[in-house]
């Protein structure tokens, strides 16, 4: 049986195929070529022709375009979509992300527009054949990332290449080269004309997918890219903090040692992770015993939440993000916690987040793990229960009570569910009678 990888392999020779056989010159193009001779499982593949777009359209019938002034279109083939592009030349970058115009040349002309050589190689999965016009695969060798051509220029064309060249040497495991890695310290500041969905969707990647997403970090400062996309991380380089605690060193090294100890992190942990120590800087006091950070964890969440809205993330990862952020020194007292708030914090939705959050954070300082293992038991104590139950009292039944409508209704709420989670009642009706006469002492 095969799978997805082999799927998708199958259905992009056979659209090479298909362009070929009409009397096409068609290639795998880019990032899958590149994939294949790293031997890394290719994510899709883009396939680059000399048929015009309307000739694809012709041969691919179900095909839309996505840039047909730019020769790009998307062709479904055997169940599945590839991009097929005509092979062009780009024309006069004037936002910084996109040509004006481009001209169709020829396989050989193409390779020199793009980015990186390693993403400019072309491979003939028919003959089998590999067409290397920049020296991609010397650079794959070497471990290396370079631009091609003048790396000025490049990067002028379009700014976001320099984001992406972090993303690949993060990714690959690769560094730098040096004509590349001093041109992006030179035009880094054009990386502020990006739009943040497009920052947004490099840094998340970046940390995702690199190898180590705090060196990454890390690439990001050394290239003068970090404090560009992230001044607020940048600050934290140089915070001291108290040694007895962060033995490690400043707020950026141990944030750095906790992102590069995520295993597989999802977004939502890997920006956790990143921001939670964001409220140091900026809250930081000596008062001649040692430094402190009085309310750095809410400072932190605030700021958090400012640069996700205006990265334009997701309500979804914002509103996980802070509450993980905000909430992240709770956790160095749930040993003294009553057990309805622990049975809370267990319930929680973010829990597994934070508890990853909350072991990276003391695997990278002190090495205190007490509290973990202590939520550990609390987990599997609580396996065959369920966390959170329904509550056994509603508002109605307050309301029977002599309880008026208003914030009183809250306030009981919460007191008889914190005395159902703590178990101090065996039955519904043992909690109501204790209600009544918590209400109603006359009466009782």
């Amino acid at each position: 049986m095969q799978n997805n990888e082999d799927t998708q392999r199958d259905a992009a020779t056979q659209a090479v195929l298909r362009l070929q056989s009409a009397g096409h010159i068609a290639y795998w193009a880019g990032g899958c070529v590149r994939d294949q001779l790293l031997g890394i499982r290719a994510s899709d593949y883009d396939i680059a022709t000399d048929a015009l777009p309307e000739k694809v359209m012709e041969l691919f019938p179900n095909a839309t375009t996505v840039g047909k002034s730019f020769g790009v279109v998307v062709a479904p083939y055997h169940g599945i979509s590839h991009e097929i592009a005509t092979f062009r030349k780009d024309h006069d970058y004037k936002d910084g992300r996109h040509p004006s115009h481009v001209s169709f040349v020829t396989a050989e002309e193409d390779s020199q527009r793009r980015d990186f050589t390693i993403n400019a190689m072309f491979y003939d999965p028919i003959a089998e054949t590999l067409f290397d016009f920049a020296g991609g695969q010397a650079d794959l060798a070497a471990k290396l990332i370079r631009c091609v051509g003048d790396a000025d220029t490049r990067f002028k064309e379009d700014h976001l290449r320099m984001l992406r060249a972090a993303r690949f040497a993060s990714r690959l495991g690769f560094s730098i080269e040096a004509e590349t890695a001093t041109a992006i310290e030179k035009e880094a500041p054009l990386v502020a004309r990006i739009s943040p969905e497009r920052i947004q969707t490099e840094l998340t990647r970046l940390l995702l997918e690199a190898k180590h997403p705090g060196q990454a970090i890390l690439l990001l400062e050394s290239l003068g890219l970090l404090n560009i996309i992230l001044p607020e991380v940048a600050d934290m380089r140089g915070q001291e903090q108290p040694p007895e605690f962060h033995p490690e060193g400043d707020v950026l090294t141990h944030t750095v040692i906790m992102l590069d100890a995520m295993d597989k992190p999802d977004d939502t942990l890997a920006y956790a992770v990143l921001f939670h120590d964001l409220g140091k800087p900026p809250t930081a006091t000596d008062d001649g015993e040692r430094i402190r950070f009085f309310c750095h964890a809410e400072r932190g969440s605030e700021m958090a939440c400012e640069i996700l809205s205006r990265l334009k993330c997701s309500s979804r990862l914002i509103e996980t993000v802070t509450h993980c952020v905000r909430n992240h020194m709770r956790f160095g007292d749930v040993q003294k916690m009553r057990r309805s708030t622990l049975r809370r914090l267990v319930g929680a939705p973010t829990f597994v987040t934070e508890l990853e959050l909350h072991r990276l954070d003391c695997s990278a300082s002190h090495g205190m793990l007490g509290n973990h293992e202590f939520l550990q038991d609390i987990q599997r104590e609580m396996a065959n229960e369920p966390i959170l139950p329904p509550p056994w009292v509603s508002g109605h039944d307050l309301i029977e009570l002599g309880v008026k409508q208003g914030p009183a209704i809250g306030k009981w709420l919460r007191v008889a569910y914190d005395a159902q989670l703590e178990s101090r009642f065996e039955t519904p009706e043992a909690l109501r009678e204790w209600l009544s006469m918590k209400l109603n002492p006359e009466q009782n």
